[in-house]
C-alpha cells in the first residue's frame, strides 16, 4: 500500500490518496473543496480510483467529492449521521452510500475498517488500513476537532478519542489538518487524548 497526500482547499486539507502500486486500485479520501488537485495527482500516477471516502461531511473535506467522484464514475461513502449536519457547514452533500461502525470495505485488496468516532460530527469516522490510520478531524497531532459546531459533543469526542488509544498496535495517523503522528506518540503526548484515558 502506498499513500500520497496533498493539502488542498480554501484551509489546507489533507486529501490522502491510498494505492496499490502493483494493480493501481485506488481510493480518495477527503479530496476538499479543490478536487483539481486530487485529480491531477490521480492523473500522474496512473491510478484505477474505486471509491472515494469522507471521514466527516464538512465542506472543507467533502465540498468537490460529488465533482469527483462523478468524473471518475466511482460512489462516495459517508456516516449516514452527518447528514443532518446544517447546509453552511456542508455547502451540499453529494449523494453517498452509508458506512456502518466496524465494516470492513475492500477495494481490490485495499481493506478500510470503519471506526466511528462521533465528536467533530455525529458521522465522523477513522478508515484503518494496515497500520494506517485515517483520522479525519477526530485525532491530530498533539490535539483533536473542534467540537463547539453544530452536531459537535465535547462528550463523544472524549470517547472516541479513548476508543482510538485503546486500539491494538502502533498505527501511524493521518489527520484530516496538519502533520503525520503516532498512536504510540499521541498516547504519550497528546493533552486531550491523556483528559480522555482518565475519564474511564
Amino acid at each position: 500500500m502506498k499513500i500520497s497526500a496533498l493539502a488542498a482547499g480554501s484551509i489546507g486539507t489533507n486529501c490522502y490518496i491510498v494505492y496499490n502500486e502493483a494493480t493501481k486500485a485506488a481510493v480518495v479520501i477527503d479530496p476538499s473543496d479543490e478536487a483539481v488537485l486530487a485529480e491531477a495527482r490521480i492523473e500522474a500516477l496512473g491510478l484505477d480510483v474505486k471509491a472515494v471516502l469522507l471521514t466527516h461531511g464538512h465542506f472543507d473535506h467533502s465540498g468537490e467529492a460529488g465533482k469527483l467522484a462523478d468524473k471518475l464514475g466511482v460512489p462516495i461513502w459517508m456516516h449516514p449521521a452527518d447528514k443532518a449536519l446544517p447546509s453552511w457547514l456542508t455547502h451540499g452533500l453529494p449523494q453517498t452510500r452509508d458506512l456502518a461502525d466496524g465494516e470492513t470495505l475492500d477495494f481490490d485488496g485495499l481493506r478500510f475498517t470503519v471506526i466511528h468516532t462521533p465528536g467533530h460530527t455525529p458521522g465522523s469516522v477513522c478508515f484503518r488500513c494496515g497500520d494506517s490510520l485515517f483520522a479525519g478531524d477526530t485525532l491530530f497531532a498533539g490535539s483533536c476537532g473542534r467540537t463547539d459546531l453544530p452536531g459537535g459533543s465535547s462528550k463523544d469526542m472524549a470517547a472516541s478519542l479513548r476508543r482510538l488509544a485503546q486500539l491494538e498496535g502502533n498505527c501511524s495517523v493521518y489527520p484530516g489538518h496538519g502533520e503525520t503522528s503516532t498512536l504510540s506518540a499521541e498516547r504519550e503526548g497528546n493533552p486531550y487524548v491523556q483528559m480522555a484515558m482518565e475519564q474511564q
